[in-house]
C-alpha cells in the first residue's frame, strides 16, 4: 500500500545518473508510487523509454551514451519486469554517499522517507519508499514521440509541486530545476571560496554538501519551517551557509 505523507518540510534532491542494481522488491507497479496524478505521464515515459531500448544504436544515441554504457539500454528494456528499490537506495553517487540513508536509525529513516523526494525524469518525483527500478534517463533529455522531457513535465508536475503548503528546500541541479518550478522555495547553491576569497561553483562540492544538509533536515528532530530553521540546522551540521537573498542560500566551501 502507498504510504500516506504528512506536509512536512520537502526537500528536492537531484537523482543521479549512476543506480544501484538489482533490488529485492516487486516489479515496477506506478499504483504503488506516491504522487498517483502523475501516473499517466509516468507510464507513457516508461514504455517509450523501455521500447526504444529495442534499437539499441538509437537507444544509445536518445541517452547519449557510447557503447560501452549498453548495459545502460539493457535496464531501460526491462523497466516492467526488473526487480525494484526503495528511491532513495537505487540512487548513488556523491550526493548519496553523503546523505548515507544506510546509516540512520530507524525514527529517522521513517523521517528521511517523509521530508525527502527525488526528482526524476523518468518518475517525475518519488518519495523514499518508492519502489523503482534501475533506469537511465537524463533531466535535459527528450524521448521519440514524446519530445523533451521539460516539456512532458511541467505541465503536470508543477501543479503538484504547487500543491506543497510547508517548506520546500530545493536542491535540484539545473536540468531537473527546469523540469518544473516551485514557486517560493528556498534555493540552495554550493560555491568553493579560496584564500583570495574568490567563489566559484565546484561539482564535487555542490553534490557532497547538498547531501550533507538533506541527511541534516531529514534528521532533525523538529520540523523545519522556515528559512531560518534551515540555516540552523545547517549550522549545527557544521556547514557554513549565508543568506543571499530572502529565498536563497549559500553553503560555502572554504
Amino acid at each position: 500500500m502507498r504510504p500516506e505523507y504528512p506536509d512536512p518540510v520537502l526537500v528536492l534532491l537531484p537523482p543521479s545518473e549512476t543506480k544501484a542494481a538489482g533490488g529485492d522488491g516487486a516489479p515496477l507497479s506506478l499504483a504503488g508510487l506516491s504522487h498517483p496524478e502523475l501516473n499517466e505521464t509516468r507510464r507513457a515515459l516508461v514504455d517509450a523509454l523501455s521500447t526504444v531500448a529495442d534499437d539499441v544504436p538509437r537507444s544509445l544515441e536518445v541517452l547519449g551514451l557510447s557503447e560501452r554504457q549498453v548495459d545502460e539500454v539493457q535496464r531501460n528494456a526491462e523497466l516492467w519486469t526488473s526487480p525494484t528499490a526503495p528511491a532513495l537506495e537505487r540512487y548513488t553517487g556523491v550526493l548519496y554517499d553523503a546523505l548515507d540513508v544506510g546509516s540512520l536509525e530507524s525514527a529517522e529513516r521513517k523521517q528521511a522517507d517523509a521530508r525527502l523526494a527525488v526528482a526524476s525524469a523518468l518518475f517525475g518525483l518519488v518519495r523514499g519508499t518508492d519502489s523503482i527500478p534501475a533506469y537511465r534517463l537524463s533531466g535535459g533529455g527528450s524521448l521519440p514521440e514524446l519530445g523533451t522531457l521539460r516539456g512532458v513535465w511541467r505541465p503536470v508536475l508543477e501543479p503538484v509541486l504547487a500543491s506543497a503548503d510547508d517548506l520546500v528546500v530545493d536542491l535540484r541541479s539545473g536540468a531537473y530545476a527546469a523540469l518544473a518550478k516551485v514557486g517560493g522555495a528556498v534555493e540552495v547553491r554550493v560555491l568553493s571560496e579560496d584564500a583570495s576569497g574568490k567563489r566559484k561553483v565546484v561539482s564535487h562540492h555542490n553534490k557532497s554538501h547538498k547531501g550533507r544538509l538533506a541527511r541534516a533536515l531529514a534528521c532533525a528532530p523538529d520540523e523545519p519551517a522556515s528559512i531560518e530553521d534551515v540555516l540552523d540546522v545547517a549550522s549545527e551540521a557544521g556547514l557554513d551557509v549565508e543568506r543571499e537573498a530572502d529565498r536563497k542560500l549559500c553553503v560555502v566551501v572554504r
